[in-house]
């Protein structure tokens, strides 16, 4: 296992398209979402284990969930979980993370992955990694992971690669990245070919992300560079609650891949799951005949057919000629809404929130 490799492990969201389950209390990082005895947070902080030192894994969460992950990851300290005083997006984060690991170490590589992804070939995943960090040791490279797609999403950011050259890595150059298409636009990227969902999982050097800000977001970098005396060191906690807040709010992709013209992107080698919606995790559980997938043991269904049922354990559901629906039932709250709408998830939170307050939400 290389020592120079480490990982930062995205855990701050709040899944807000899989509510009620996912709450800002408890969000769905922290759920078994798949029944596997583990939760998401689990799942992705072993993938990477698999390759990089437990002690050179970062996690980057919300101040709110801190002792969430150090009860689900008893592997790492305090001292690796890293915590946003401020929603600042995913810019500001990965900046701080990569000064405190070049800190630690000058030649680290480092990748960036999202804690609520499914991957089932996780053998394949840390080849992959490994693949674009060999490329990042000996060059500026900005690598990304891209995922073939497989219908057209428009859920998703693109990823369009020069069809030129060959490159002896396998990893393509980036041409440039597209936001989220509308349906004829995803159809045409398909035919196109040479387009790829973004995943949003990244590896470079610490030294290459960290000029990189320095070259195209030169005052976020004299942000956080200012505190670089603080970094692991007891002074950081209160560097970082006076300096974050005042961080630009902006994401990685708008504030250095789509600048760079040292990004590349590797086809991911691994079958892939954002497992972003109620939907997303409905392709991945089993289903009876009638495409029903219920997540409980005590659900039946007649008539019925491409319903996402999840149910509190021990609870019976009946469902009589309901189709393709989301049932979501919870303590404090129960989901009714067709699949084809699981989009609007979202915005009912946001009603919930402004109907009866935070509690429910």
């Amino acid at each position: 296992m290389n020592s120079h490799y480490y990982a930062v492990l995205m855990a701050g969201g709040v899944g807000s398209r899989f509510w009620p389950v996912s709450t800002r209390s408890f969000p769905k990082q922290f759920h078994d979402l798949l029944g596997s005895g583990r939760s998401l947070l689990q799942q992705t902080f072993s993938r990477l284990a698999r390759f990089i030192p437990p002690s050179n894994i970062l996690v980057l969460t919300n101040a709110d969930y801190r002792d969430l992950v150090l009860e689900q990851l008893p592997e790492i300290g305090p001292g690796q979980v890293v915590t946003e005083p401020a929603m600042r997006n995913t810019a500001p984060c990965i900046l701080y993370a990569a000064l405190k690991i070049r800190k630690m170490d000058p030649d680290a590589c480092m990748v960036v992955a999202p804690s609520d992804h499914w991957i089932e070939d996780e053998a394949a995943f840390a080849d992959d990694v490994s693949r674009c960090f060999e490329r990042a040791s000996r060059t500026e490279a900005l690598c990304t992971l891209g995922i073939q797609p497989t219908f057209p999403n428009t859920g998703f950011g693109y990823i369009e690669f020069d069809r030129d050259g060959e490159d002896p890595d396998g990893l393509k150059k980036v041409a440039q990245f597209r936001e989220k298409p509308d349906y004829q636009t995803a159809q045409a990227f398909l035919r196109q070919g040479n387009f790829l969902w973004n995943a949003g999982i990244f590896a470079w050097s610490a030294r290459s992300i960290v000029a990189a800000f320095e070259h195209y977001q030169p005052e976020q970098y004299a942000l956080f560079a200012s505190g670089l005396e603080h970094y692991n060191t007891p002074g950081e906690a209160a560097f970082i609650a006076e300096n974050y807040a005042r961080a630009a709010n902006i994401s990685i992709d708008y504030a250095i891949m789509e600048h760079s013209d040292q990004v590349f992107v590797l086809p991911a080698s691994f079958d892939w799951n954002d497992l972003g919606t109620w939907g997303s995790l409905y392709d991945k559980l089993g289903k009876d005949p009638q495409g029903n997938a219920g997540a409980g043991e005590t659900i039946l269904f007649e008539h019925s057919q491409g319903n996402m049922v999840r149910m509190p354990a021990g609870k019976i559901a009946v469902l009589e000629g309901l189709s393709d629906f989301i049932v979501v039932d919870t303590e404090e709250v129960l989901l009714v809404v067709p699949r084809s709408r699981e989009q609007e998830i979202k915005q009912w939170v946001a009603r919930v929130k402004d109907a009866f307050g935070p509690k429910f939400t």
